[in-house]
């Protein structure tokens, strides 16, 4: 006999994993801390460690190698940006990692200041 349930996925692709298991149902991370460029760098972990899902520990991996704009760390774990920024919120609450965000362009300062500076400093 032939099963006739339709299959979503092919044989190749082993077990399936939906997003919001991985999340435990959340949509959004608790910190709004995780912009795209966002640097994430792991922390040395303490000698009790938190159990860390398969995800996370990948995650926190991939930083522990260098530090990694959020962008990065999505792309190469190969999760959806949306599940990332949830797992890093999750290792950001355990004290695992520590995330340097970008300087707003508004608090840079401008470009003309700059080259009065650079003028000055050529004339000295």
């Amino acid at each position: 006999m032939t099963d006739s349930t339709p299959h979503w996925y092919d044989d190749e692709a082993g077990p399936m994993v939906r997003l919001y298991a991985m999340t435990a149902g959340r949509a959004r991370p608790s910190s709004a801390a995780f912009e795209l460029m966002a640097v994430v760098q792991a922390e040395p972990r303490p000698d009790e460690d938190p159990p860390l899902s398969p995800e996370q520990h990948a995650i926190y991996r991939l930083c522990d190698e260098r530090p990694r704009p959020v962008a990065e760390v999505a792309s190469d774990s190969g999760l959806p940006l949306g599940v990332v920024r949830v797992l890093l919120s999750d290792l950001l609450t355990e004290g695992l990692i520590r995330v340097n965000r970008p300087v707003p362009p508004a608090q840079l300062p401008d470009a003309h200041i700059l080259r009065e500076v650079i003028d000055g400093l050529r004339a000295l």
